[in-house]
């Protein structure tokens, strides 16, 4: 694994099988997002008390801070089958109609990114989701005819990294619309010694802090630097992950305090060395750094804008008065950004909104 997939929100296919490891299996399991936990049990509770199945549920969020892991838990607690898709693979109405015709009563469907649905599969759930019915087309031409197929009860699950990009007749059928928040460096020490005890890690209190601090709010990052660490402390330590050995292990794999790695430092050091603290085009600063524009702009920039470290403005890239600091550089006057909040308090967040 590079330096760059290691703080990466995304899965990586070599982990799929050590994240199902450690993912929570019911809902008093899952911690931290408070707000969305309870309002899932109380919706799972009351639809089990009815004796059907609960509303669709939407839940948006950046990667990694377990909407899967929901999916999951929402089958577990309803004790429910789960077909598991994504919005890239439904790229017909005929294979979304295959997936729903194939659902036991109760089950539960859920599209990951199903943003990214076609609009042709997308119109075809609208009817699944509001009358658990759909129509399919056979034929072409004058002698199409539409075949209503119905439907068992189930429920729809999706998940979205963008919701900005969900239609309004889309979002609007999610009886249940959940936002996951970044996690506080606590919460994520509390998962960092639970995914310790799973995969079997010793682990000190200090050691589970300093990955916490350095893991961007975000459970995937965190359980892949422990698992990082844990192979530093095998081959280099006593097999504890202590203070000391979580701090030269995430030196040797490039993961700063901040948990920034070579590219995102890269990157800052280019528009303050180079272009004195920016304004700079996105394409000048790839090229800078010699990456494509897009993995500046969606690999690296997410996490610097909300660690106070970089804006955007209508002329381009500028670095903040808090990446000169980061970066042991003396501000000039005027720079952008100097009343922006410290970086430590970034995921000192308030409860989760719904």
């Amino acid at each position: 694994m590079s330096d760059g997939n290691l703080v990466s929100a995304y899965v990586q296919d070599a982990e799929r099988d050590l994240e199902v490891s450690v993912r929570p299996k019911r809902l008093d399991e899952f911690i931290a997002q408070d707000r969305v936990r309870d309002q899932l049990d109380l919706l799972l509770k009351g639809a089990m008390r009815r004796g059907s199945p609960p509303d669709h549920i939407l839940l948006s969020g950046p990667p990694g801070l377990g909407k899967t892991s929901l999916a999951n838990i929402v089958a577990a607690e309803l004790g429910s089958g789960i077909r598991v898709t994504s919005g890239p693979a439904i790229e017909r109405s005929g294979d979304l109609a295959a997936i729903l015709t194939s659902l036991a009563e109760g089950d539960v469907l859920f599209i990951d990114e199903i943003h990214r649905i076609a609009r042709p599969a997308e119109e075809l759930l609208y009817s699944a989701m509001e009358d658990f019915r759909v129509d399919v087309i056979v034929g072409k031409g004058p002698g199409a005819t539409a075949i209503p197929l119905d439907v068992e009860p189930f429920t729809l699950v999706g998940a979205t990294t963008r919701s900005g990009l969900l239609t309004g007749p889309m979002r609007d059928r999610f009886g249940f619309v959940a936002h996951l928040d970044f996690y506080s460096p606590a919460d994520l020490e509390t998962l960092l010694h639970r995914s310790a005890r799973i995969l079997g890690v010793p682990i000190t209190d200090d050691g589970a802090a300093e990955i916490a601090g350095r893991s961007r709010g975000t459970p995937r990052i965190a359980n892949r630097l422990l698992r990082r660490v844990r192979d530093f402390a095998e081959v280099r330590a006593d097999g504890v992950v202590t203070l000391e050995t979580a701090r030269a292990a995430l030196t040797v794999y490039d993961v700063d305090a901040l948990g920034l790695d070579r590219l995102d430092r890269a990157v800052l050091t280019a528009l303050v060395d180079s272009f004195r603290g920016g304004p700079v085009g996105l394409s000048t600063l790839a090229v800078a750094v010699g990456e494509q524009p897009d993995t500046v702009e969606e690999v690296c920039e997410p996490f610097l804008v909300r660690a106070g470290l970089l804006a955007r403005t209508p002329r381009g890239r500028v670095a903040t008065e808090a990446a000169w600091h980061h970066l042991g550089r003396t501000p000039p006057n005027g720079t952008f950004g100097s009343s922006a909040p410290s970086v430590p308090d970034l995921f000192s967040v308030e409860p989760d909104q719904p």
